[in-house]
């Protein structure tokens, strides 16, 4: 699949086969550091089709969707989390704990985020929490219409 990608700045978050009915439907979900157009995703929907003709890959009538994940789409790479520096997420962690903050910075173990808390009677103070990529189960980029 990488190989219809146009360049190394682009990147492979998901590619899902549905079944539903007479037609399988093929889902590809890809991205770029510094975003995605519908050309790209027109070019590779054409390059893959192609592919999957010549090699016979499907062998029933399918629908083929090539796009970028949207923004309820969880967050599923580094990657995708590095293009979200400085944006808001939504963290639910393995316990089922709920986190809302800025995203801060990312490693190879996980993510920074930066929590406003209030104490009864105090200013309200900023925290750097650390979350490991192995406590998350989910992240959500939090958009705003302010």
């Amino acid at each position: 699949m990488e190989k219809h990608l146009p360049d190394s700045s682009h990147f492979v978050v998901d590619i899902l086969i549905v079944e539903k009915g007479p037609k399988k439907s093929l889902k590809i979900l890809i991205d770029a550091d510094h975003g995605i157009n519908i050309d790209t995703c027109a070019l590779v929907s054409r390059a893959v089709g192609e592919e999957i003709e010549a090699k016979e890959l499907m062998d029933t009538a399918y629908i083929m969707e090539v796009s970028s994940p949207g923004v309820d789409f969880p967050l599923s790479s580094r990657r995708q989390y590095q293009k979200n520096m400085g944006r808001n997420l939504k963290v639910i962690l393995a316990n089922d704990q709920t986190i809302e903050g800025k995203l801060t910075e990312v490693d190879q173990r996980g993510i920074y985020i930066l929590i406003k808390k209030k104490e009864k009677g105090k200013k309200e103070i900023e925290e750097s929490l650390n979350l490991p990529f192995d406590q998350i189960r989910k992240s959500i980029v939090l958009v705003s219409f302010k």
